[in-house]
């Protein structure tokens, strides 16, 4: 069986933007002008292809990135429709990693949106081509130049208008091709003529209304300055004062775009049908196919040493593993792309990053959640198989003769957390699995188990995040738990020196007990630990008794003084005591060993100690006073500040415990602009009035 579409009739992009600028609309129609769907779905009925969770018809929003294929002017086409929520942003990470090209949506009357920057900064760091839609042109408000000038100002200067809009708001009624100086006017409110294999079946073409002539001649002579400008030979035709044509024009622009030179802007309302047919055309006439990418890199499992695979179907088979979802019908469903060789139904293949085998027993390729078998899958295609074992986001499966690791997806760490119980015993189990299910699935989503609280904790990159995963436990999987907020794991230790002495005896009928000792304690450096030092000259106290007694003052160290949280960073001298040849005793000594502890410690000012976070915060400029006065009202301390092109990066110190919600808070004081992250740094003191409210939240 040959493949049904040559290399370079093969595109793989993705729909990428900031939430509710229409991505999943735009997905829809292209959806139904290629014939994939024949009933267009619409979000605010909940009835959309791509976004088939539960959730997302509920909220309207996308959370998992989707894949389907279709097909257009004899080309087969591989779509991902993206989450455009920061909280999922790893979604979009990963798919950019496997996709060729990029359709970037714009809402026409926000412009450029915060999350927008953030994507088209991710779609840079890997170098990937793309075209832009101002969407939305329909709406109150909507103003194609605003928000192409929004593009220049914020994301490139290399933006280049190909179409223009013939009226905005309610009297958008068609768009204007500057190639082809043409008007082009689209049939029928839902666009009845449907599954056509090109443009000019489904888009009436007319002549340029005689009021907007002027206006289009304008755009266009930008449009051709820009374009001509990228090639010498086109340059000197159009100085010359020489007509380009429309193929030298189309030629000249794909290079540019391959080459990141250039970046095409085309506009429309995918609600209202208009403009969504050019996407497709914009697709196969500028985004790459795998050939013009070429060559993909990898590293040798065994020396580490850089591989190049050619993006052919006689290379030998490497593919990247870029998401595991669980499908309740097929179980454990992986996709991934096959950057070279072949695949075969039945085949092994090797995991190289687990140096496991997997057996590929079904080949699948996505419609959103429908599913098409196929018996083999070629190089440049995105597939997806079921119940492999071990392989999860980021790994590569290749032939086993010649193993390659392709390079990984990268992933930011999560930054808020929160604890969960299972409500019965029965559902202690269920609860596991089902994070480990989800763990699967979403690399931004952890879970860890807090020794000293005994709770679990999940941690995921936001509240939304969380929220999400919360109600996929109760309704994917089953499970009735307990959410809560988590504990700052506290820690005491003492700030001064003391002395203290204790005997322990009981007298009670036959043999009695006696134990009887003098301790000094001291506060060691933070992070130095516990230290135990035996003083004890002339046999005051028998050796067999010294163990028990340095047992006794750890168990003591456990409960503090101050609010019962575990001491710390203690050194402890035993220098002196007594023993009683008959009734002394190992427990005597540990019983004795404690309560000498605790009596010290009570005068050596005991103190409760809270984690200190090293937090990063990026912020436009605009905003940086109110992020400066908002970590300072958190008790947070600022170390440093630094500039990047038109940010402002802050390094600050702030207790774990003033940084819940943070995320949410961050978000509304920037219009979602900033980022930040944290990592543990070191245990500090409590402020004294900080103090009295743990310990009455402890008592409570």
């Amino acid at each position: 069986m040959n493949r049904s579409h040559p290399l370079e009739k093969l595109r793989n992009f993705g729909i990428i933007a900031h939430i509710d600028a229409g991505k999943t609309t735009v997905s829809e129609r292209l959806l139904f002008y290629t014939g994939v769907s024949h009933k267009i779905g619409e979000v605010h009925e909940g009835d959309t292809v791509m976004d088939w969770m539960v959730q997302e018809r509920e909220r309207g929003i996308t959370i998992t990135a989707a894949a389907t294929t279709m097909y257009w002017r004899d080309h087969q086409m591989n779509l991902i429709d993206t989450p455009g929520h920061i909280d999922f942003t790893a979604e979009v990470q990963r798919s950019l990693r496997v996709l060729d090209g990029a359709v970037v949506v714009f809402d026409g009357v926000a412009g450029v949106e915060p999350q927008s920057e953030t994507v088209w900064r991710q779609a840079d760091k890997y170098g990937t081509p793309r075209v832009c839609f101002i969407n939305k042109l329909d709406r109150m408000g909507a103003s194609f130049e605003k928000s192409y000038q929004s593009i220049l100002d914020k994301l490139t200067k290399n933006a280049v208008a190909i179409n223009i809009p013939i009226g905005e708001e309610e009297h958008l009624s068609a768009i204007i091709d500057l190639l082809e100086m043409k008007a082009l006017y689209f049939e029928g409110e839902k666009g009845e003529k449907m599954v056509e294999k090109d443009l000019s079946a489904c888009v009436a073409q007319a002549e340029i209304p005689a009021e907007y002539m002027e206006k289009a001649k304008q755009w266009r002579e930008k449009m051709v300055d820009r374009i001509a400008a990228e090639d010498e030979k086109l340059l000197e035709k159009h100085l010359g004062g020489k007509e380009i044509t429309k193929e030298e024009l189309m030629a000249t622009l794909r290079k540019a775009v391959l080459a990141f030179k250039l970046v095409p802007v085309f506009c429309g309302s995918a609600l209202k049908n208009k403009g969504v047919q050019i996407i497709l055309d914009a697709v196969v006439d500028y985004l790459p196919s795998p050939t013009d990418i070429a060559m993909t890199k990898g590293t040798d499992p065994k020396t580490g040493a850089e591989i190049e695979r050619k993006i052919s179907d006689a290379d030998p088979f490497a593919a990247l593993v870029f998401k595991v979802a669980t499908d309740p019908f097929v179980g454990t469903l992986t996709f991934f792309r096959v950057y070279s060789g072949v695949l075969n139904k039945g085949s092994y293949v090797l995991n190289s990053v687990t140096g496991e085998q997997e057996r590929i027993a079904r080949i699948l390729r996505m419609h959103a959640n429908s599913r098409q078998e196929l018996d083999v899958l070629y190089a440049g295609e995105i597939g997806a198989t079921v119940g492999l074992k071990n392989t999860l986001t980021g790994h590569t499966l290749c032939d086993k003769e010649k193993p390659i690791v392709l390079e990984k997806i990268s992933f930011p760490e999560p930054v808020i957390s929160m604890r969960v119980e299972p409500k019965t015993k029965a559902d202690q189990e269920k609860l596991i699995m089902s994070i480990r299910k989800l763990i699967q699935e979403d690399p931004t989503f952890r879970i860890k188990e807090d020794i000293e609280t005994g709770e679990t904790i999940i941690s995921g990159m936001g509240e939304l995040h969380l929220d999400i995963i919360q109600d996929r436990l109760r309704r994917e999987f089953n499970v009735d738990a307990n959410f809560g907020r988590p504990q700052v794991a506290y820690k005491e230790t003492v700030t001064g020196e003391a002395e203290a002495e204790e005997k322990y005896i009981r007298q009670s009928g036959g043999r009695g007990q006696y134990g009887h000792v003098l301790i000094r304690i001291k506060p060691k450096e933070r992070g130095a630990g516990f230290e135990f030092i035996d003083e004890i000259k002339g046999g005051a106290i028998p050796k067999e008794f010294i163990k028990p007694t340095e047992k006794g003052v750890v168990e003591a160290m456990d409960k503090g003084i101050v609010a019962g949280y575990p001491m710390v960073d203690i050194e402890v001298t035993l220098f002196d005591g007594s023993f009683h040849e008959v009734d002394s005793s190992e427990f005597a000594f540990k019983i004795a060993g404690s309560m000498a502890f605790q009596a010290a410690a009570k005068r050596a000012k005991p103190v409760i100690l809270e984690p200190i976070m090293k937090t990063e915060v990026i912020t436009p400029d605009a905003f940086f006073g109110i992020v400066i006065s908002d970590l300072s009202s958190r008790r947070g301390k600022i170390e440093e500040t630094k500039d990047r092109v038109g940010m402002k990066v802050l390094d600050a110190s702030v207790p774990l415990s003033e940084m819940f919600g943070y995320a949410t808070a961050l978000r509304s004081l920037t219009e979602g602009r900033a980022s930040f992250t944290m990592e543990f740094n070191r245990y500090e003191p409590v402020p004294s009035n900080i103090t009295q409210e743990i310990i009455e939240g402890k008592r409570k």
